[in-house]
């Protein structure tokens, strides 16, 4: 229950596997856990307690399930194709103008690799996890590409 004037943060991922022809394999959205770290990090960009946002995307090797105590992937994948990475993003509309941080990155794969999940952080190496989610495997081959949604809607 959402009492009158409280935010809430509600994010979703959304997977998408494609092969080396563009052929898509397997599509699925997922609800995300946002983290302890990240709601301090989100408080703190708000009064301007702390800087800079959440925009780099990564991939996680583990199937270990997500958790609000999470600082980090269980397995970040640091390979070269499929490494964090900086991500397009913008503001879209779910219910409101502009209600919805959208991160969106394709991962473009040239080494055979399993992916079972993703987090959103906010720097290149290290930092704070804002979300997190696993996920059916995604079972990479050279050629293959992996596209990354990530929508965190303020309600």
């Amino acid at each position: 229950m959402k009492l009158n004037g409280m935010m809430t943060l509600k994010g979703q991922f959304n997977i998408k596997h494609y092969n080396k022809d563009g052929e898509l394999l397997s599509e699925e959205t997922i609800d995300n856990t946002v983290t302890n770290t990240g709601k301090a990090e989100i408080a703190g960009l708000i009064n301007e307690a702390t800087s800079g946002g959440f925009k780099w995307l990564a991939l996680d090797a583990s199937s270990t399930a997500a958790a609000a105590t999470d600082t980090a992937l269980a397995s970040e994948i640091t390979s070269d194709s499929l490494k964090r990475i900086a991500a397009t993003c913008t503001r879209v509309t779910t219910t409101v103008t502009n209600d919805t941080a959208q991160a969106v990155k394709t991962w473009n794969c040239t080494a055979t690799q399993t992916v079972y999940g993703a987090g959103l952080l906010d720097s290149s190496s290290s930092g704070v996890m804002a979300s997190r989610a696993t996920f059916a495997a995604k079972n990479l081959t050279s050629g293959d590409s992996l596209q990354i949604t990530h929508q965190l809607k303020v309600a």
